[in-house]
C-alpha cells in the first residue's frame, strides 16, 4: 500500500483504554493511533481529516498535560449538527481516537466502560470542538482554521476538469499531489491552524 511519505512523519496519539486493558487487547490498555489509521477509516486524507486529527492530538495534550489521555473518559461536544457540513467526518475521527459516541457506542459491561452518550452535537460552544474529562471535569475548547494555509491555484482548475471528466491521467495525478501537499502544509503549520482555549 503506497501513500504520501508525510503520513509517517505525523506525531502519533497515545491513549490508555481501560476496556482494552480489561479484555487483554493491548498491554496495559495502551493504544497508539497514527494519521494513517485515521485515513484508512475515513477512506481519504484531506484538510478536514487532518484538522480533526490535529484537534484531537493537540486538544488531548492540553487537556491531560503530561498524562496519558484516557480513552472512553472524554466527553466531546460540537456546535454543529452531525449532518451539517463536515461535522460528521470530524466526529468520526474523534470517535475513533477517544471512543466517544452519541448513541451508537458500546453500552458497557456491568456499568463500566460505557462509550455511548459521550458525544453531543448542537452544543452552545463557539469553538470547533470541546473536550471534557469525566474524572476531573476539566475542559478545553479547540478551534481549527485551515484558511491560513494557501491553496495552489491549480487545485480548483484540476478538480473542475476531473469532475467534468475532461482530465487526463496526468491531470489526476497532479491534482492528488497538490491536494496532499496542502494537507502536509497543515501539519507543518499546526500551531497556526489550531487554537486552544
Amino acid at each position: 500500500m503506497k501513500y504520501p511519505d508525510f503520513f509517517d512523519t505525523v506525531e502519533t496519539i497515545t491513549m490508555q483504554d481501560s476496556l482494552s486493558n480489561f479484555l487483554g487487547t493491548f498491554e496495559d490498555g495502551i493504544v497508539e493511533f497514527t494519521y494513517l489509521d485515521v485515513v484508512k477509516s475515513a477512506g481519504h486524507s484531506c484538510p478536514t481529516v487532518a484538522g480533526a486529527y490535529l484537534m484531537a492530538q493537540m486538544g488531548l495534550k492540553s487537556l491531560y498535560r503530561g498524562e496519558i489521555p484516557q480513552r472512553g473518559e472524554i466527553f466531546v461536544s460540537f456546535s454543529e449538527d452531525c449532518a451539517d457540513g463536515v461535522a460528521g467526518v470530524i466526529a468520526n475521527v474523534f470517535t475513533q481516537i477517544t471512543g466517544a459516541t452519541e448513541k451508537n457506542g458500546f453500552k458497557g459491561i456491568g456499568g463500566n466502560f460505557v462509550r455511548h452518550d459521550l458525544m453531543k452535537f448542537n452544543d452552545t460552544i463557539s469553538s470547533s470542538v470541546k473536550l471534557q474529562r469525566l474524572d476531573t471535569g476539566k475542559s478545553i475548547e479547540v478551534t481549527y482554521n485551515p484558511s491560513v494555509i494557501n491553496t495552489n491555484s491549480l487545485q480548483s482548475q484540476l478538480m473542475e476538469k476531473i469532475l467534468k471528466k475532461t482530465a487526463t491521467q496526468d491531470d489526476k495525478i497532479l491534482f492528488g499531489k497538490i491536494w496532499q501537499e496542502k494537507v502536509a502544509e497543515i501539519f507543518k503549520n499546526k500551531d497556526k491552524v489550531i487554537t486552544i482555549q
